[in-house]
């Protein structure tokens, strides 16, 4: 569906999350406003999207320089949502806090301005509970950095239209992003459910000494997490199976990885072990800063990105 009526689009809530999208659409040539009642917003958010701009630069994302100068702030949110096409909203996650929000912005803008949410794990359904045109509230998590990251999870609620899901599908492609359609919502979407399963064996096996941290991390940077940056894991699944794919795995090593399933664990978070994890974490950053990390990752999130663009402009070929 066409989107080319969106011209300005509105940041509602500007953390880390709605500064990182800032940078995204400003990259891509739209005018952004961004809206927080904080005081330190426009020093705070200026900061991080001159970060952004720099990897956006490298990967080669800036349609033009000049684009960056199409920032506002405005504190007010009648102010902030006048003449608006598209809305990513990105405030705290609290449900109570989310409908009455999308109930003002419902109020406010036109019925055909898209209204879509960042948030982790809460239901559409229950944001636009309280709207006048609730078929245009729509999800739309990215995973954090998202100037970076490509991932977009997209899913309606229980009264969302299927041409708010098809036009913001459609947005979202056109700023670079890879959109997933959930076919029904879930909390925590998927992305983050899987993100969870991981944890949770994490603390599994840190709450049982099984090893350190540090090597509980390699465990899958150094593995899994290589081949997942390539093919999800079904699909490793499959090529571990060989010229007969899945079904030889299934056949041949599904005993023995049910029995695994069956052995992982299931913790809390109890005080001891959260103390364990957190020692652990700061023994396994090194003396690094929060800075630097911040630059490693994103340097070799951008060195990734670009060797997985080649590998697939080498596949079309």
């Amino acid at each position: 569906m066409d989107n080319s009526n969106i011209k300005t689009i509105a940041i509602v809530g500007a953390g880390t999350i709605g500064s990182s999208w800032a940078a995204l659409f400003l990259a891509h040539g739209y005018h952004v406003v961004v809206s927080d009642p904080a005081a330190d917003v426009q020093a705070n958010t200026q900061t991080l999207i001159d970060s952004a701009w720099e990897t956006l630069r490298e990967l080669g994302k800036v349609r033009d320089e000049s684009c960056r100068h199409n920032l506002r702030f405005e504190a007010d949110l009648d102010k902030a949502l006048a003449g608006v096409d598209f809305v990513q909203e990105n405030a705290p996650e609290r449900e109570d806090f989310k409908i009455a929000l999308f109930a003002k912005m419902d109020a406010i803008l036109p019925e055909q301005v898209i209204i879509a949410s960042s948030s982790s794990g809460l239901l559409v359904s229950r944001m636009q509970s309280q709207c006048r045109f609730p078929q245009r509230c729509v999800l739309g998590h990215p995973f954090n950095p998202p100037h970076v990251i490509p991932l977009v999870e997209v899913v309606g609620g229980e009264h969302t239209s299927e041409a708010t899901i098809e036009r913001t599908l459609n947005f979202y492609r056109a700023v670079g992003k890879h959109p997933i359609r959930l076919n029904r919502e879930i909390a925590g979407h998927i992305a983050n459910r899987l993100q969870a399963a991981v944890w949770r064996e994490v603390m599994h096996l840190v709450n049982e000494n099984v090893a350190s941290v540090q090597d509980i991390d390699a465990a899958m940077s150094k593995g899994p997490g290589l081949r997942w940056a390539i093919l999800g894991p079904q699909m490793v699944f499959d090529l571990a199976g060989g010229q007969a794919g899945l079904a030889h795995l299934i056949d041949h090593l599904q005993p023995a990885i049910e029995s695994w399933m069956d052995d992982l664990g299931n913790p809390r978070m109890t005080p001891q072990l959260r103390q364990r994890m957190i020692e652990g974490t700061q023994q396994a950053k090194e003396g690094q800063s929060f800075e630097a990390l911040l630059r490693k990752r994103d340097r070799h999130l951008i060195d990734i990105l670009k060797s997985l663009d080649d590998t697939q402009e080498g596949a079309a070929d």
